[in-house]
């Protein structure tokens, strides 16, 4: 590996995976208080196909999760103010799966806790689905719990005559060989990484970049990583998973593109405190 490569975390060290993001609100009533967690028996993909099917990225940003031997497949979308979204799909997950409206129980807990919440998460129609029927399901995360990674069960749900439990976490494990995303960073602290220069990060890039954060660039920002670039793909310079081009950033007079906007906030510290460790844009390229 080049030695001007972004120095990386230790192994081990674990950092919360950047969640997707988009703009949302909705009031969800929270049933019971405090709820022993149903075991998370999510169904397992046929011998020989887990390795296709476990933790794939979805169209929505979110991570698909097989049903019932890949009769049919869902996909949990976790988005701001606690909002989540589950989309069902068939046994090809490119198709999009309609089933009876109906009010899910989901019992969510603190990724390594013993107790979870029940809270209710309710059908939402799209456009296209048929009269009485629904291809989603939104519900809002205790506030408690937003932000945070968690185990979310759902043990029953029902698709035409068959009932699924389906169980799935916000931060599923990233790929093999690629590097976890960083979390993003508070906002006095974004404002002084980015508002202030230092090293290879000028007023110049500053001033290039809007006088703002990744934060306040990418509101709403909905990231999906590529885990398996193609040669001659842009990989993101902290992630080396494939690069987004509507996330980019300038540092140096030159503009460099990422996977989420908690790796650029890694870059622009590398830039200010190892300048030596950036390599040119045209370096972070899949071989």
């Amino acid at each position: 590996m080049d030695p001007r490569t972004p120095p990386r975390r230790a192994a081990g060290t674990p950092r919360p995976h950047c969640l997707p993001a988009v703009a949302g609100w909705i009031a969800l009533a929270i049933v019971g208080a405090i709820a022993p967690a149903p075991a998370a028996a999510q169904a397992q993909p046929p011998a020989g196909k887990a390795a296709d099917h476990e933790h794939v990225a979805g169209a929505h940003g979110g991570t698909i999760v097989p049903l019932g031997r890949d009769s049919y497949h869902v996909e949990p979308v976790f988005e701001e103010e606690g909002v989540l979204r589950l989309y069902l799909l068939g046994a090809d997950e490119t198709r999009i799966q309609e089933t009876q409206l109906q009010s899910l129980t989901a019992y969510v807990k603190a990724a390594g806790a013993r107790e979870a919440v029940a809270i209710r998460i309710e059908a939402e129609p799209q456009e296209g689905d048929a009269e009485g029927m629904t291809s989603c399901f939104k519900g809002t995360l205790p506030e408690a719990l937003r932000g945070r990674p968690v185990d979310v069960t759902i043990p029953n749900l029902r698709i035409d005559k068959d009932r699924f439990r389906v169980a799935f976490s916000s931060a599923p494990p990233h790929a093999p060989g690629a590097e976890a995303m960083p979390a993003a960073l508070a906002d006095d602290e974004a404002a002084t990484l980015f508002l202030t220069p230092g090293g290879r990060y000028t007023v110049a890039d500053i001033e290039a970049n809007g006088r703002r954060t990744a934060q306040q660039k990418f509101k709403g920002f909905k990231a999906k990583h590529d885990a398996d670039p193609q040669p001659g793909d842009r990989l993101c310079p902290i992630s080396e998973t494939k690069a987004n081009p509507q996330c980019t950033w300038i540092v140096g007079g030159k503009t460099y593109e990422f996977c989420c906007p908690p790796c650029v906030e890694e870059f622009v510290r590398t830039a200010k405190e190892s300048p030596d460790a950036i390599k040119e844009p045209e370096d972070y390229v899949k071989p």
